[in-house]
């Protein structure tokens, strides 16, 4: 199984090659700069693999929630590699990989991403039985103000929404966060190990039926 990943939906950019059990990634910290770094990063994986694009079974990308830009930027590199080659590719959350980074230590993780404009993206995921995470809400995108209470549970939070609004977010949870990691970003590899799962469970779908995931129409796209 030979799976590429990628992921340039938040400030950082990164792409992931899996070859059966073994994974390699190039990963950055760098707004604005997505367009120029995913390709030559692709190239790198295929080449150090020693593979082609045309030995992939599938490609997978993270499809928002994010910045626009971000999210336009994957879905364009996916449509672009996979038409040519008419390679399956398989759609990814953007917060499920979030919370996925988190599957070896918590079992249960509330992932929250700034999406500007006084709002979160916001999804809560469980651990299944074969360690994958599960989103359990509709994902969605609202003021951190506007979450119920959750008094059930041991929850650890992830993502760039609780560096922002850390007051608001922890209020909802009161006694139950067992900790926060509000500096780490939904990566290519997390993507990989998700698109895994999906593939041999026959998910991967046709470029064509490919599309991103906004959660709203305004744009606030500041990455």
């Amino acid at each position: 199984m030979k799976i590429l990943a990628i992921e340039t939906a938040t400030e950082a950019c990164s792409a992931a090659l899996g070859i059966d059990n073994s994974y390699i990634q190039r990963y950055e910290v760098a707004p604005r700069q997505h367009s120029q770094l995913i390709l030559p990063m692709v190239d790198e994986l295929l080449k150090e693999a020693n593979i082609k694009i045309t030995d992939l079974d599938a490609i997978a990308f993270g499809q928002g929630p994010g910045a626009f830009t971000g999210v336009r930027i994957a879905i364009g590199v996916v449509q672009g590699l996979a038409f040519a080659h008419d390679i399956p590719v398989i759609p990814v959350s953007t917060l499920a990989a979030l919370a996925q980074h988190f599957a070896d230590d918590h079992d249960s993780v509330a992932a929250a991403i700034d999406a500007r404009m006084q709002e979160i993206y916001w999804g809560l995921f469980k651990k299944n039985e074969a360690g994958v995470m599960q989103a359990i809400i509709v994902e969605r995108v609202c003021s951190p103000t506007e979450i119920a209470p959750l008094s059930a549970g041991k929850w650890f939070g992830a993502g760039s929404g609780w560096q922002t609004y850390p007051d608001e977010l922890k209020s909802v949870f009161s006694e139950n966060l067992v900790g926060i990691d509000e500096n780490v970003y939904p990566s290519a590899e997390d993507i990989l190990t998700l698109a895994e799962t999906d593939f041999l469970e026959n998910k991967a779908i046709s470029v064509e039926a490919a599309a991103p995931v906004y959660l709203r129409n305004k744009v606030a796209d500041k990455n």
